[in-house]
This record gives C-alpha cells, structure tokens and sequence, in this order.
C-alpha cells in the first residue's frame, strides 16, 4: 500500500468513563490513516497508538463490520452514521474524507440511551419493546405447512422492507425528539403484514407502543431525519402505519 494515500486526519471523539461520570471531547492526530481503511479500521489504528502511549483505547460498538447488525452506530460530524447515505458506519472508509479532515464522533445521545462507556450506549431499551410484542405465538408442533397459507406477493415484498431494520437506533439519535418511532414502527408492521400475525395485532401494537413510551423515547413530529440516516432505508410509512393501527387496537 503506497505511503502517498496516507492522510493526517485530526479527530475530536467524545469521551465518558461512565453513565454517572461527565465526558467531554479529546482531541487526537493521527498521521497514518489511509484513505483504504473502513472507519472502524481507522478507529483500530487509533487505539494501538493509544494503548502503545499506556492511554485507555476508545470503547465503540462493532460485531459483523458488514453493515448487518447495527452494533456501530455513532454520530459523525453531526450525523449518525456518517455522511453516506444508506451506509452504516462500518461500510463507511476514509476515502470520503480528505488529508488534514477533522472529525467529530459522539454516541448515540438519547435519555433512553445511557452512555457506558466513550462511544457505546446502552440500547436495551429496544430489547424490550421486542418483548412486549414483537414476536408471533404458536404452539409447539401445531404450526400449519407454510404453503398452506397464501400470503399476498405485495405485502410479503413490503413486511420484509420493513424487517430489514437492523436495530441500530441511527433513527433516535437523529430525531429532535428521541423518537423510537421508526424502528417500533417497522418492527411492528413486518409482523402485521402476514396471515400468522393478525392473531395478536391488537395486543402487540399497543403493548409495543405503551412500552416505548415507558422507555422514554420522545413522541415523533413528523421530521422524518430518522428516514433519511436509516442506513436500510425504512421508510417513514411504517409510523403511519403504527398511529393507525394503534387508535384502531385502543377503540376496538
């Protein structure tokens, strides 16, 4: 790898011991990106300079680096994920950056999201709107053959745009208010669009909802920033969807 696409890039990465200890940004230079490396590459380098100078290395969250699970998710430059549209932080390199670049990387703020440590927060909360409904009961052995229940092409094409979400809450951290709801949304709809989910429709919409709210994610006022980072693209049809069918589950 040629030494003439190494960059400088300086970097300014929040960082906090603990949710009860007060964090702030420190600054750091490094010589040796390249404009090859993903980011999180570039994140590693950092960290093997840190932990040669004795200095705690930055804590980030990171699992498949295939743009697949959503562990990465961090705000850069004021943006979650970054600056490529339809791209997690791990599908993003430094190529879309230039020598002598400041970037700025913060987590995820959200009340519901406390920080544990630099760049890593804590999203159990979304874990939990999970529990309260999203998922289908069977009994054990009694499910039908699969082709024995037709499912319409278009609403199998849309529930599954829907599933793709990927749980990284890049939607939260870009909403004014801490909405959660494009990923309950989403979550919530890929289920009510087949046959096997209509039997807890009701039930799971308002106890998914009541317990984002209990989580203490702010309501949605339609700015639609969390469509525009969610590095899947769910659309913001999916919270539509969930404002009806919950007023519809309340009155039934």
């Amino acid at each position: 790898m040629s030494s003439s696409s190494n960059m400088t890039i300086h970097l300014k990465i929040w960082r906090q011991e603990r949710a009860d200890t007060e964090g702030g940004f420190k600054t750091y230079t490094l010589d040796t990106a390249n404009e090859h490396m993903s980011f999180l590459e570039m994140l590693d380098v950092l960290n093997e300079e840190l932990i040669r100078k004795g200095e705690d290395p930055v804590e980030f969250d990171y699992d498949c680096r295939e743009g697949i699970c959503g562990s990465c998710n961090m705000v850069i430059n004021g943006r979650a994920h970054g600056p490529k549209h339809l791209t997690a932080v791990c599908q993003l390199h430094m190529r879309n950056y230039k020598d002598g670049d400041t970037i700025v990387i913060e987590p995820a703020r959200a009340a519901a999201f406390p920080v544990i440590k630099d760049l890593v927060v804590d999203r159990s909360a979304f874990d939990r709107i999970i529990e309260a409904g999203g998922y289908i009961s069977v009994k054990t052995g009694s499910a039908p053959e699969a082709n024995s229940t037709v499912v319409d092409q278009e609403m199998s094409n849309i529930a599954f745009d829907y599933a793709t979400c990927i749980g990284c809450g890049a939607c939260v951290a870009a909403c004014p208010n801490s909405s959660a709801s494009l990923f309950t949304g989403a979550k919530i709809a890929h289920l009510n669009k087949f046959p096997q989910g209509q039997p807890e429709r009701n039930r799971r919409v308002v106890a998914m909802v009541d317990q984002m709210k209990e989580e203490g994610f702010g309501d949605c006022s339609n700015f639609a920033e969390c469509e525009a980072v969610c590095p899947v693209g769910i659309s913001i049809s999916a919270i539509a969807e969930m404002r009806r069918d919950y007023v519809k589950a309340t009155f039934s």
